[in-house]
């Protein structure tokens, strides 16, 4: 689909962004995507800038970043603002990390549990089952 200006009403844009309607509705209403006027009598239109702006949230959200870090990310587009990008990105890279040594810590004392209750037999109390009302899981 080729877009020239503002050529596209909010569902055509939706679907060149690969979103849904209420993506566009949610994001105008967060600040991150500017609501076109509406002409007399008209329709919203919609252009290449805001499908690109749409890539660009959700491109950001899929490294990790919440709406009010994309806000901030969308002030520092013009590309002079590199450090503080980074900056932004240095404090999600270290959450990023955090969250993988919590989900290996969570993978492995799942394992012990499945690996505790496959080799359960006869009427035991299922070790995972123990566990969890411990409120405690094993490490």
């Amino acid at each position: 689909m080729t877009i020239t200006r503002e050529t596209l009403t909010i569902g055509a844009f939706a679907k060149a962004a690969g979103v849904n309607v209420e993506t566009i509705r949610f994001y105008q209403r967060k600040g991150l995507l500017p609501e076109p006027d509406r002409p007399i009598g008209g329709i919203r239109r919609y252009g290449p800038t805001d499908v690109d702006r749409v890539k660009f949230v959700k491109s950001a959200q899929r490294l990790g970043f919440n709406l009010d870090e994309v806000a901030q990310l969308l002030q520092l587009e013009d590309g002079t603002h590199c450090h503080e990008a980074a900056d932004l990105a240095t404090a999600r890279l270290a959450d990023v990390r955090l969250r993988l040594t919590d989900l290996q810590r969570m993978e492995s004392t799942l394992a012990q549990l499945v690996k505790a209750c496959s080799s359960s037999r006869g009427k035991v109390t299922c070790p995972l089952i123990a566990c969890l009302h411990q409120h405690a899981p094993a490490d």
